[in-house]
């Protein structure tokens, strides 16, 4: 408490300031009632007005909510983006933004104004009721499941303590200043400071895996002066509030104060990080009790998610694009037509007329074909059998999945599997594998078999055979010794504490647990702010000495042989990220000795420990070998070492100015000339098949960027043996940097490098992205692997944008955890794997795979059939509209620019839906080449990114054949027909029927059989509809040879030099799936 001292005044201030606004609040909420009634609405009309609410700091009275100064927002979630109101508009909205849908709106409307009418209404609203059914009931469908999650966890309930006892609230009814008790297991539904634990110790773990990502626990600690209350009850009896900063993002920073007023002298006490439990994590011992801080909209974890937006697919967009040339197109078709006419009499009356003659040029039945193929693409995905447990959940975007160039993935949990191993021990001499094990286990019960020996046969003998080591430090110890050193080193250098699980599951039993020394086994597990220390506990217990408890000031180890050894915690430097190094001093309780442990990276750790010709070169070789390596050194400390240390310590803990400085010169004096014992290698394993799922996706074209919240090493290390960054590649670390100058250099360094992978850290990044975003993004795009650590989950959203919005490719974020979910959303095409993290983001995702190596079989085969397959039926659903939009150009201009249809009701609406859908759709079937030569040769798709199946040349392609197979067959049609108009129409509309079932066929690269199905069944409609079309067909007529060599020699004209140029094509210039499939 003494260094918190100066601090006071400060605090009881701020704690003043409050009383007085709450005193005037209240006084001014009394007496007078009706006192500027006018001034107050109209503050209320701006604020409405305003929406955004200002974030405020708050002062939060213990189990008062309605001592609270202003209305905080509910503590709902809400993941939906439209209520009763404004489903039907909002869904309405989204369609009728798209040109192609707003377009036959208006044509549709026009049918009712009787001088326009052509036709049916039935032939323009159809199609169009049609589309928006589906479209409505599949968002109604979505919409529902999201409104069902929702729910769920807004009526989870949780028991709140009231004067009069415990009772039970919905979460979505706890307010703030209310004090909530949180069971072990149980989600934590607001933001809460910490008061009160079960747990003696006054600490409690949390599991923050769906807030921050990382899967290890945290310890919180409760405030001191609530955790001393004798009893519960007693929450009440005290006069007592928190105050609290502004709601903000930053799930790693809190700053606040408690205070006491009932007490003489008042008591205060600062908040920091450690007495918070922030929403969305999970209570992982014990059970807690908190005052709720902030709700709803203003937790962490809502403010670090981003609002889903509604996704569209490139090729959506392209064809969005396509139709508005069709649509200028028909506009210029139109005023020809009346041009050529002469304007006569009401001519704005004809041109109108003209376009609705022409609407078939934008076909509706496109949004219809596309929305129908992409459900069908998804469909397919869940069916594969070797992508198991795959999920669409957005059906809207399949396509997008074969134009990626971008994949942003997570690694903890995503590409590794997030499990620690040890794998080797390096003592300088000797080096010890994973099938070495039993050696040194031998070794350690050797040493302590040794140890008790002596220590039986004379008691004062320890004290002396230590002085003897510490003078002459040069004779040189036996293997055996120094495996007992390092591993009793491993073992006691470290931030873990082991935690008995009560068998019957009451909480007060692990007390008594621990009192009875019950250190059992089987019911015993570790935890730890890292893995890493996790694997080397675990070790040490595999190898005989465990770890059996430990709490702020001890530690007990258990020997081989069952002896419990204690150890008296002086002193712990946590780990930081700046010295990258852990350290703790103990005093083994048995002989008095006083050792300084220490353990770290081998950059930090190689200056500090005594001249060796060997750590180096085993730290790059371990690296090689994808383990994650820590070298571990001591020091002997005589008393009065310690004791100087520990007094120079304290003064430098009490300085108000530059403390961390001074308090890392005080530790430093005593890293000097330490003893190096070993170095130590820890694997975390890799997803299966996570290398050749890499390799695949580079051969593809893909750049891969990580995004991780984990530290630097940590994700260089994972990137070099997950082979993100390859073997030959070079490695630019981008160095620290706080300013614009600093950013500057670093960059001008690193645009000298070649073909280099970066790895920079999110606080960098966030300094680059402020003075230089454009050059800094110019400059991570070379790469072919980016590496970015201590990511925040905002962070990563922003990287997903700024990658959108600087090279406008498309992107894919992969993740597991509900850290990843701003990212997932904000990505072009987001992909959750349902992972040990939880089902979080793989609910917010549009697609949800089970393993990381699924997403090769997903990109590779169905991203780029469905984008394949898209860009064909779109393209011939225009081509069937366009032909028939020639058909009616040169019906009319013979018939002297007459605005008159050329086929009428159900000839229209037949030749858009029974006769020819069945072939057009089956084009959702085809496949260039089969799904085992798309996954040997991801090349395959690096052709699609370029956009080739479906651009402006294809497109007119497909604009002149219509013209040409239009024109064949109405001038064929007008040359061979004899004395009869109906005739005209008879051969012109089977010939047009056979000629796009042949065209169907032309385009098909892979038969299968429903297509051939598809094909004869629309032959056969097509025959058999005509004995009830004697309205628009000659019966007689249609019987005679004469009709059949007219009808066949228009339609072979029209197709047969169409066949020979696809021929020569494939002779000359084979595209490359061509060149595989042959």
């Amino acid at each position: 408490m003494a260094d918190q001292i100066p601090l006071y005044p400060v605090r009881s201030a701020a704690a003043a300031a409050a009383n007085r606004k709450r005193a005037a609040y209240y006084s001014a909420a009394g007496p007078r009632p009706g006192a500027d009634r006018h001034s107050s609405c109209c503050g209320w009309l701006i604020n409405i007005c305003r929406r955004k609410k200002e974030l405020k700091a708050r002062t939060v009275w213990l189990g008062c909510p309605e001592k609270c100064e202003e209305k905080h927002p509910r503590n709902s979630i809400k993941n939906q983006k439209y209520n009763v109101f404004t489903f039907i508009p909002g869904v309405l909205y989204e369609q009728f933004k798209f040109f192609l849908n707003l377009y036959f709106l208006v044509i549709s409307c026009s049918q009712f104004v009787p001088a326009l009418k052509i036709g049916y209404l039935y032939t323009y609203w159809a199609p169009l009721g049609f589309v928006l059914a589906v479209t409505m009931t599949r968002e109604a469908i979505d919409e529902f499941r999201r409104f069902q999650r929702d729910k769920e966890v807004n009526s989870q309930l949780y028991s709140k303590l009231t004067v009069r006892g415990k009772v039970q609230v919905k979460s979505s009814d706890i307010q703030v200043g209310d004090l909530i008790i949180v069971e072990k297991n149980q989600r934590i539904p607001s933001d809460m400071v910490f008061l009160r634990t079960s747990e003696k110790a006054g600490s409690c773990f949390i599991r923050t895996d769906q807030l921050d990502g990382e899967t290890d626990w945290k310890l919180k600690v409760a405030v001191s002066c609530t955790q001393r209350l004798p009893a519960l009850g007693d929450l009440f009896s005290i006069s007592a509030y928190v105050y609290a900063q502004k709601p903000q993002m930053d799930i790693h920073s809190f700053e606040g104060t408690f205070t006491r007023e009932d007490s003489d002298p008042p008591i205060h006490e600062s908040l920091s990080i450690e007495n918070t439990l922030w929403a969305s994590t999970i209570v992982a011992s014990g059970t807690v009790i908190g005052v709720v801080i902030y709700t709803g909209k203003e937790t962490r974890s809502v403010m670090n998610t981003s609002n889903p937006k509604n996704k569209v697919g490139l090729l959506d967009l392209e064809l969005n694009r396509l139709t508005k040339a069709l649509f200028l197109a028909l506009v210029a078709l139109s005023i020809v037509m009346v041009t050529l006419q002469g304007f006569v009499g009401p001519w704005y009356r004809s041109l109108f007329r003209f376009l609705l003659l022409f609407s078939y040029i934008i076909p509706i039945s496109l949004r219809v074909n596309l929305d129908m193929g992409k459900a069908v693409y998804g469909w397919m995905m869940m069916k594969d059998e070797n992508i198991p447990g795959t999920v669409v959940r957005t059906s809207t975007i399949p396509e997008e999945l074969g134009r990626l160039v971008y994949l942003l993935t997570d690694k903890t949990g995503t590409l590794t599997q997030n499990e620690m191993i040890f794998k080797r021990l390096h003592l300088g001499t000797v080096s010890y594998g994973a099938d070495m094990m039993d050696e040194i286990q031998s070794h350690v019960r050797d040493s302590y078999s040794q140890m008790q020996s002596q220590a039986g046969g004379n008691n004062t003998g320890s004290t002396p055979l230590r002085k003897a080591q510490s003078s002459a430090p040069k004779v040189r110890k036996s293997v055996s010794s120094r495996i007992h050193e390092a591993v009793k080193a491993i073992v006691l250098c470290h931030n873990v504490t082991p935690v008995y699980e009560s068998r019957a599951g009451v909480t007060g039993e692990t007390e008594f647990a621990e009192a009875d020394q019950d250190f059992s086994d089987e019911n015993r597990t570790y935890q730890a702010s890292s893995p890493d220390e996790v694997a080397l506990v675990q070790w040490t217990e595999s190898v005989g000495l465990t770890l059996v408890s430990r709490d702020l000031t001890s530690m007990q180890l258990k020997t081989p042989s069952g002896q419990v050894l204690s150890f008296c915690i002086l002193q712990l430097f946590p780990f930081t990220s700046e010295s990258k190094r852990m350290g703790v001093i103990v005093r083994d309780e048995s002989t008095a000795e006083i050792t300084f442990y220490m353990k770290g990276a081998d950059v930090a750790m190689s200056p500090i420990v005594q001249y060796n010709d060997w750590l180096e070169e085993e730290c790059g070789n371990m690296a090689r070998e994808g383990l994650r390596t820590l070298v571990v050194a001591k020091k002997a400390l005589t008393e009065e070492q310690y004791q100087d240390f520990e007094s120079r310590y304290t003064q430098a803990k009490l300085s108000m100015h530059d403390r961390s400085l001074k308090v890392a010169a005080v530790v430093e004096s005593l890293e000097r000339e330490m003893e190096l014992l070993c170095l130590t290698g820890v694997e975390d394993q890799l997803q299966a098949d996570v290398r050749p799922t890499l390799e695949m996706l580079r051969n593809a074209g893909i750049k891969i960027w990580m995004l991780t919240g984990d530290k630097l090493e940590t994700a260089t290390c994972i990137a070099k043996s997950s082979h993100l960054v390859s073997r030959t590649q070079d490695i630019h670390i981008f160095r620290q940097v706080t300013s614009r100058g600093e950013a500057h250099l670093e960059l001008n360094a690193f645009r000298r490098k070649h073909d280099c992978a970066l790895v920079i850290s999110g606080d960098s990044l966030e300094v680059c992205l402020k003075y230089y975003e454009h050059e800094f993004v110019e400059l991570a795009c070379q790469c072919p692997a980016v590496v970015c650590c201590r990511c925040s989950p905002t962070q990563k959203a922003c990287i997903v944008t700024l990658l959108q919005q600087h090279t406008g490719r498309r992107t894919c974020a992969i993740g597991d955890g509900g850290n990843d979910v701003s990212m997932i959303q904000a990505a072009d095409c987001g992909i959750g794997i349902e992972g040990k993290e939880g089902k979080q983001a793989s609910l917010a995702a549009d697609f949800s795979i089970t393993q990381f190596r699924h997403i090769g079989r997903l990109l590779m085969v169905h991203g780029r059939n469905s984008y394949k397959r898209s860009a064909a039926l779109g393209q011939f659903v225009m081509h069937r509209g366009l032909i028939i939009s020639t058909m009616q150009a040169v019906f009319s201009s013979v018939f002297y620019f007459a605005s008159v249809p050329l086929y009428q009701g159900f000839l229209m609406v037949g030749y858009a839906t029974i006769y020819t859908m069945f072939p057009v759709f089956s084009l959702v079937l085809d496949q260039d080449v089969k799904p085992e030569m798309a996954m040997l040769y991801p090349e395959l798709y690096k052709d699609l990114t370029k956009g080739r199946s479906l651009s402006f040349k294809t497109f007119l392609i497909w604009v002149l054949i219509s013209i040409y197979q239009g024109g064949i067959l109405m001038y064929g049609a007008l040359v061979l027909f004899e004395s009869e108009f109906v005739h005209v129409v008879a051969i012109s509309f089977t010939a047009l029927i056979l000629t796009e079932l042949l065209m169907v066929a032309l385009t098909v690269r892979t038969w299968h059989w429903l297509m051939v199905v598809a094909e004869f069944l629309s032959l056969g409609c097509y025959v058999s509809s005509l004995a009830f079309l004697s309205e628009y067909f000659d019966v007689a007529f249609i019987t005679t040879v004469t009709f059949l060599w007219k009808v066949s020699a228009i339609t072979v004209v029209s197709c047969l030099p169409l066949y020979v140029l696809k021929y020569l094509r494939r002779k000359l210039s084979p595209p490359s799936y061509c060149k595989l499939a042959s």
